[in-house]
């Protein structure tokens, strides 16, 4: 295997010289990057199933002879099956190993993938919503893993652009998930031939989650040989046995964390109502423009695509500046991001009222890249608060949490969507984002990563300045 060796020798010989005995040799294995890689494909394969039947609600309402709230559920299962399985999930996530869970999940969402190839017959809906279920019970072993991942493989100055490589993952699924169906099956006056697209839809993913689960299998690793930066090889160095006590001992230290709890409130609203509004998107869409089904896809691809580049963009600055570590920085990214998210839903729905999709497109493009960088920063803001415990556990929480507001959004949004309009229903998804920005505000400052670590400015000067350096 090609490694890159990052030497920690530096100016103090003798210091370096203690850092090395106590923590042994530091490296970074090129492969890391094929493992994110993967993960990459991993995740869009699994994102890419989300909305599949939403953003085809029209179509989809016809073809199965199925009420819009029956069509709503398919994306929603994907929000109410994570928090039950939160806890199974990262008990096996800390038990078995990066590789072996990412094995079940990659299995599973091909599986899933699999079976909703064999539904595309009217009275089969229940089938392929059965196979999407198993593709997002599945999901528990994907969303919470980036920043796993970026910590066992990466540097220390690599750790918040491959959090949000991971990250992107999901997203560029999402994306395509909300372009493909819109541009694969039509609205045919023929109801044989939208079975026939659907096949399309259908048999296409599932020729590309089979070499998926090869590369998972042949490349994913739980963890390279030796520790990538100084604070992995400090957790390896204190690493006991996996005991039963421990692993619920961090969950109660995460749940009677306050600033951590705060943020995960914060964090599920915001991302609730993204998720809420996504999933009645041709909804909202059709309302305003009937018969365009595909604007409804574009400006889907476009909050998901131009939030993509929000969130690679607000890894690397955090990377570059190395700020994200400092408490005050910290809370100003993240609460920066969500009055701006707040200020783009409000000019979406005001774009909206103007009948003008122009404004709808342009809306759309600023509430992306503001709401899917918070995604990113907000994930790695949550594993900031809560270290030492796993990354998976905390993430996961601040995902389960952003399930069930999506869940109890949507509910909420398609029924004020039915009764009082798209003006008051995306008016209600602001109030929830003005409330999340408030909570924000209120996070209590604490010590973060390095305090935690208790790494000593000296020792934080032998940090790997030069990755490209060689024993």
């Amino acid at each position: 295997m090609t490694v890159e060796a990052v030497s920690l020798r530096q100016k103090n010989p003798v210091q370096e010289e203690d850092v090395e005995e106590e923590l042994g040799e530091i490296k970074l294995y090129k492969i890391r990057w094929v493992i994110i890689g993967i993960f990459v494909l991993y995740a869009a394969v699994s994102a890419v199933q989300w909305v599949q039947y939403s953003i085809i609600t029209n179509i989809i309402v016809r073809y199965y002879g199925v009420t819009p709230v029956a069509v709503d559920w398919t994306s929603m299962i994907s929000m109410i099956t994570y928090p039950p399985l939160l806890l199974p999930g990262s008990y096996m996530i800390d038990r078995i190993g990066l590789r072996s869970c990412a094995l079940i999940g990659v299995v599973g969402t091909a599986v899933g993938t699999w079976i909703k190839m064999f539904s595309v017959q009217p009275h089969l809906f229940m089938l392929g919503f059965a196979g999407q279920t198993v593709v997002f019970v599945s999901q528990i072993f994907i969303l919470s893993l980036p920043p796993k991942v970026a910590s066992v493989w990466f540097g220390p100055n690599e750790v918040s652009t491959a959090c949000s490589l991971g990250v992107f993952g999901t997203q560029l699924g999402t994306a395509l998930s909300f372009i493909l169906p819109p541009l694969i099956v039509r609205n045919h006056d023929n109801i044989d031939d939208i079975g026939k697209d659907l096949s399309y839809l259908f048999y296409g993913v599932g020729a590309v989650i089979t070499p998926v689960v090869i590369l998972v299998f042949i490349f994913f690793k739980s963890e390279p040989p030796l520790p990538p930066s100084i604070a992995q090889a400090k957790l390896r160095l204190n690493r006991s046995e996996f005991s039963n006590k421990e692993f619920l001992n961090s969950y109660k230290s995460l749940l009677t964390n306050m600033p951590f709890m705060v943020l995960s409130f914060a964090y599920g609203m915001n991302i609730g109502v993204f998720a809420a509004v996504c999933t009645l998107l041709n909804q909202f869409i059709l309302t305003y423009f009937p018969n365009s089904e595909k604007d409804a896809g574009t400006i889907g691809l476009l909050l998901v695509v131009i939030g993509m580049l929000g969130v690679v963009v607000f890894g690397v600055i955090l990377d570059k500046t190395k700020k994200f570590k400092e408490v005050a920085i910290a809370l100003e990214v993240a609460i920066a991001l969500y009055v701006m998210t707040t200020i783009g839903l409000i000019a979406f729905m005001i774009a909206l009222e103007t009948y003008s999709k122009v404004l709808v497109y342009i809306s759309a493009c600023v509430l992306g890249f503001f709401q899917n960088a918070y995604y990113a920063v907000g994930i790695e803001f949550g594993v900031e608060l809560s270290f030492p415990q796993p990354e998976s556990t905390s993430s996961g929480l601040l995902l389960a949490v952003m399930q069930i507001c999506g869940v109890i959004y949507t509910l909420l949004l398609g029924e004020c969507l039915s009764r009082f309009g798209a003006f008051w229903a995306l008016s209600l998804m602001v109030i929830f984002l003005g409330i999340g920005t408030l909570i924000t505000i209120f996070i209590p400052n604490i010590l973060l990563r390095q305090e935690a670590l208790g790494l000593t400015a000296e020792k934080n000067a032998f940090l790997p300045k030069n990755k490209n350096r060689r024993h």
